[in-house]
């Protein structure tokens, strides 16, 4: 029981992601020619709300499922490692047409397709977990 909040919350996001078209190849491919503001709104907006929970994790007042506080750990700051990973994901979700969070979504909706989504992703990250020490920063 103490876990339906995230069962809640995880259907919430799926609604919200599916009733702003944020599964659609085609909203990504209009906001990768530049054609449709519609992507680059979601994704501002999802900024502007990821940077408003960051400074209640680290002030302390959204805690774990435990009650303990979440101590986000400071990363490593490398230009080189953010241009290979941003060039590696933004190709992925390109030629995909679908970003990591929305492919379960997806699966309620195209099983086949999320499906091979789903496996190249998992693949992908199975691979930069085989490659991440030899990885610069």
């Amino acid at each position: 029981m103490k876990n339906i909040r995230f069962l809640i919350l995880g259907i919430f996001f799926a609604i919200v992601l599916s009733k702003t078209q944020a599964i659609s190849w085609y909203r990504f491919y209009e906001m990768f020619k530049f054609q449709s503001f519609h992507m680059f709104g979601i994704i501002g907006g999802a900024v502007v709300i990821s940077a408003v929970f960051m400074q209640l994790f680290k002030s302390g007042k959204i805690k774990d499922i435990n009650g303990n506080k979440i101590a986000p750990t400071p990363k490593k700051k490398g230009f080189i490692s953010t241009l290979l990973g941003g060039t590696f994901f933004g190709l992925g979700w390109g030629i995909s047409g679908a970003c990591a969070a929305p492919i379960f979504v997806i699966l309620g909706f195209k099983l086949i397709p999320a499906l091979i989504l789903l496996f190249g992703a998992l693949l992908g990250a199975f691979i930069y977990g085989l490659l991440s020490k030899k990885l610069p920063n």
